[in-house]
């Protein structure tokens, strides 16, 4: 055999093994940063999905404090709007109910100022008596199951985990994208690759046409 035709023939091996070897790393790489996502997106899907028949019993807890005067004063008046609570009344409710409030809007009415507080796995409120000043913090948490599927949701859950599940969801697009042209690439060896895969393709989608109105 003549140098050219070795070389012909070893050319496609080694473009081969070259994207083999780089697939196999992301494949590995990816599948490490998402798989603890992976798995927590996965269980919280099936606690969805039986959302009705798992239940839970929400606890509600509440306390009141009465705001100092020079507090009050801030807030004294017939104003109303829908604007943030004074910093100085927001280091307060900190101090006095642990939690944080930061710059949300508050609904201003002529007899009290109440402001919505959700969170993943659970609803709070604080109200504040705007003649008396006495300010009640009331706090409803359905449990770890609820945190864990608002956590899937990304309900109340802020900036921080949006990205994380950004970053999460790229990362699961490149293990399965390298996995495909993997199984591309085994599958002349094992005959029952594209009808395993056509199997995962059309069985949603007969349910889809079938069983989804």
């Amino acid at each position: 055999m003549s140098e050219l035709a070795s070389a012909e023939i070893s050319r496609p091996r080694g473009n081969r093994s070259f994207w083999l070897k780089h697939l196999h790393r992301w494949h590995w790489i990816s599948a490490a940063l998402s798989l603890v996502g992976m798995l927590l997106f996965a269980a919280t899907g099936i606690t969805l999905n039986h959302a009705a028949d798992i239940g839970g019993t929400p606890r509600t807890t509440e306390r009141s404090a009465t705001l100092p005067a020079p507090l009050l004063a801030e807030i004294a008046g017939a104003e109303t709007a829908r604007r943030p609570i004074p910093s100085a009344i927001r280091d307060w409710a900190r101090r006095e109910f642990s939690v944080s409030i930061g710059d949300d809007t508050a609904e201003w009415s002529r007899d009290e100022i109440y402001l919505v507080l959700p969170r993943p796995g659970a609803d709070a409120a604080l109200t504040i008596d705007r003649e008396s000043g006495e300010a009640r913090y009331e706090l409803t948490t359905r449990g770890w199951i609820a945190y864990l599927n608002d956590l899937h949701k990304g309900r109340h859950t802020g900036l921080a985990w949006s990205w994380f599940i950004d970053v999460f969801a790229a990362a699961c697009l490149v293990f399965c994208t390298t996995g495909l042209i993997l199984l591309h690439l085994h599958a002349g060896s094992r005959p029952s690759t594209w009808p395993v895969v056509g199997f995962g393709l059309v069985v949603p989608v007969i349910l889809a046409i079938l069983f989804i109105h």
